[in-house]
This record gives structure tokens, sequence and C-alpha cells, in this order.
């Protein structure tokens, strides 16, 4: 006998929790399918613990770079075991926190690996060995996505690893090899340069943050390397081979042809992560796939099966926990005959090393591209009174708008980026003007008065830099 409700969730992540308490605030009966974790990859393995070790070491890394403490601060050290255990009260406290919304919300939560079948039916294998079949309204598809291999390097969970094991490294290593220069290589590859291990990043193409704005990707490159990452573009990795002590990888310098070679304790390997498209059935794949294993959708994020919708990693397009979230919002919505959609042209995305870097909209070059003429403008920080006292000195604000001054895009490298790109996302996502931004009152002396400059540059009235 199956079991009824209006909607079904399959994946309990950023995405499928979200959608799970939309559903019910709406008043629909709600079951929520999780295999693993409550909280998915983003909260158990992934931004949020990754996050506490950036935090963590990047407050050793300030004591001892610091030009007013005395002692002596060489000796500081951060007490690796204990920073394990406060990582993980921090993802307990969280995965609780959500845990406790479920069934406040009334959401019925069944642990095990849930199946979509036709007639939108969900069958779900429990932990201990038995199967149960609910008839469901709608099905939400969230089952997220996992590191990707290369053809020639796959995980071992010793010597070459995925950012989850990383996570959890009993010490920082002597040396590292990260295979990918995206936000997971680059914020790992931080962490642990920060704790003395030498780090070396290797990346295929031209740039750092690939596909980023190519003047703040350059400058962004340039100050990681300041911090002792060495990152090499248009390096191609073509062998990995184990060796006494750690790893031999071999490869071609794109750009001269010459040959590399470097050995390594560790190897992160950070080239992207796979769809979980093929856990969707226990069978015949009922939803259409493309040619990379995404899960197509419409605009109103529903599969060729009507009913059923899918969204986050399992969809493609930025594989952003935020993005996630918000599609879960509007699957929600849609099944629930709501009109819920989601604005990708104000999707903003961080990174968050030292200094950050945040990103929302299109790049110079694509606004070029698509718009033609189009306006520029940028703020330094070494100009902004809040950073110089943070001694953070380095980065800029870089506001791109046409020739209405619509914001285009919007690009910052700077101390607390990720806080301040909130503010361009949202008067891109309201159809403000750079004006709107440059006319409104910034506290001073805040981080925010950068913002302010930038959007006032892109109209020539900037006041505390030449126009």
């Amino acid at each position: 006998m199956s079991m009824q409700k209006d909607l079904a969730v399959i994946g309990g992540g950023p995405g499928g929790y979200v959608a799970a308490l939309r559903a019910a605030q709406l008043g629909k009966s709600v079951v929520l399918f999780e295999k693993e974790w409550i909280g998915g990859t983003c909260m158990n393995v992934g931004c949020i613990p990754t996050k506490h070790l950036l935090h963590q070491t990047k407050v050793l890394r300030e004591i001892r770079t610091s030009k007013t403490l005395d002692g002596p601060a060489s000796q500081v050290a951060l007490n690796w075991p204990k920073v394990l255990a406060e990582k993980k009260k921090v993802v307990d406290r969280l995965v609780r926190g959500v845990e406790f919304l479920l069934s406040g919300n009334k959401i019925e939560v069944v642990r095990g690996e849930a199946f979509l079948r036709e007639g939108r039916r969900v069958a779900v294998r429990t932990p201990e060995g038995g199967e149960k079949l609910y008839e469901a309204g709608s099905v939400i598809l969230a089952l997220g996505s996992r590191p990707a291999e290369l053809p020639f390097l796959k995980f071992d969970g010793t010597d070459i690893l995925s950012s989850t094991e990383m996570l959890d490294l009993a010490g920082p290593p002597k040396s590292l090899v990260v295979i990918g220069a995206g936000a997971i290589g680059l914020e790992m590859g931080t962490i642990y340069s920060r704790l003395g291990t030498e780090v070396t990043v290797l990346e295929i193409l031209s740039t750092a943050l690939p596909g980023c704005d190519k003047e703040m990707g350059q400058r962004f490159e340039l100050s990681l390397k300041k911090q002792g990452l060495k990152v090499l573009t248009q390096s191609r990795l073509e062998s990995c081979a184990k060796a006494e002590g750690g790893l031999i990888l071999k490869g071609t310098n794109l750009k001269t042809n010459a040959p590399f070679e470097f050995n390594a304790e560790k190897v992160l390997l950070a080239t992207g992560r796979k769809p979980n498209s093929e856990r969707i059935c226990d069978g015949v794949p009922l939803v259409a796939l493309d040619k990379r294993g995404f899960v197509e959708v419409n605009a109103r994020l529903e599969t060729n099966i009507p009913g059923v919708y899918a969204i986050g990693d399992l969809i493609g397009g930025k594989l952003l926990a935020h993005k996630a979230s918000h599609e879960g919002i509007a699957a929600a919505e849609n099944a629930a005959g709501l009109n819920g959609h989601v604005d990708y042209r104000a999707l903003p995305m961080a990174v968050f090393t030292e200094p950050e870097f945040a990103s929302v909209g299109l790049t110079e070059e694509e606004a070029r591209a698509e718009a033609g003429d189009i306006r520029v403008g940028t703020f330094t920080f070494q100009a902004n009174g809040r950073a110089l006292t943070m001694e953070s000195p380095d980065g800029l604000v870089k506001i791109i708008a046409d020739k209405n001054d619509k914001i285009l895009g919007a690009h910052i490298l700077g101390a607390c980026a990720s806080d301040l790109i909130a503010e361009i996302t949202l008067a891109m996502t309201k159809g403000l003007k750079a004006a709107d931004i440059g006319q409104s009152i910034h506290i001073h002396p805040t981080l925010s008065e950068a913002v302010m400059e930038a959007a006032l540059k892109a109209d020539g009235r900037a006041i505390h830099c030449m126009n």
C-alpha cells in the first residue's frame, strides 16, 4: 500500500530541504527523502566546514603577519584536532536546526535511498532493508552532485583526494598539488598554504577562476601568488604516478609547450562536479538528460514528465548552494500552481580566499559583446578608509552598466566581497540603475563606500578618486 503526499522531495540538501519548507508554508503535505545527510554536501562536507577552516587559518595568518603585535608570533599554532572538533560542532548545530525546522513544519523525513518511478511514485529503500512506496501530486528531484575524476586520476582516499577528504586530514601535508583553479581548489589551497603546506595549483585554462572578468581574474591571481600559492595556468596534467613519499605529476605548459613535473605528498582533484542523475531511477531513466548527464528542465524547472521538477546541481548551470535554494523555492511554488522563477542574470558567486572575490552578472568582456556601449566604474580599496583601518587595502570594486545606466554586472575583489555583492545583486534584481546605488547614503567609514564610489564613477561622478 502506498502513502499519499502532495509533494515528494528526493534529496535533503540546500535545494531539497528549502523546497520542502516552502511547500509546507503553502499548506502542502510533504515527504523528504535523504540517503546521507540533511543539509547535503554544502552543510556537511562543503561550504560550511570549508568556511570554518578558512576562518581559523585566517586568524592564524593575521597573528603571524601583524605589524603591531609583540611576542613570538611564529610560535602561535593551531590545535588542529580542536579545529576539526569545533568544525563538527558547527556542522552538527546547523543540521539540527534544519531538522528542527522540518519537524516544526510537519514534514515527514524518510532516511533511505529513494527512486522515482512512473506515475510520480517514489520508492524508498530504508536502512533496515525494507521498501516503502509513496504517491505524490508532484515530485522535486534534488539529488545534487559529487566530485568529478579524470580518466587517469581517480580518488583513492589517501593520496588523491576530493574536497571531502581534505576537510578531515589529520594534519597539513608538506606539499599539495591542486588540480583545478576554481573556487573549491583555491579555497582549499588557501587553507593549507596558511598552515605551511607548499601549494601548487594547476589550471588548464588561461586564468584562475575560469570565466571570470579578465581584469579582476588577473588581479585575483596576483593576490594569491603574493600569499605564497603557486598558480600555474595553461598547464595540462597528463599523468600521475605514485612514488616513495607521495606522487609524481607530469604534464605540459600549453603556452610554451615545455614539460613540467611536480612531486607532491597529496593531490587535491578539484576539476568540477558530476550530477547524481544515475540515482534518480533504479532502472531505465524516466527524465530526459543532456549529454553531460544533467537533467533537462523548462523555465518552470519542470522535467519532461509533468509534475516532476528538478533543481540545483542536478540541472547544471552554476553549481552553487544558494542557486539550488532559490530553485527549490521556485519549484515548490510552481508545483503548488504559483509562478516561481529564478533570475539567473542576478545570480552572485563568491570565493572565500583572502582577499575574497565576488561576482554577479556579466563580465566586462561579455557586456561589451552584448551591449556594445557600456560604462565601467571602478574604485580601489586603497582609497577606502575602512579597508585601510583593517589592513586590507588590496582589491577593487568594478560595476558595469549599459548606456542607460542599467547594471549589467559587478565584480569585487577585497575584504568582505561576499557580503558587499549583495547590494548590487539586489539592485540588479529590482532593475535599479548604478546611479541609484551611488545616490544612496552609505555609512562612513565602511567598505560599502567603495561600492557607492564605483557606482558614481560609472557616471563620471566619483568623489574620492579621479574620474
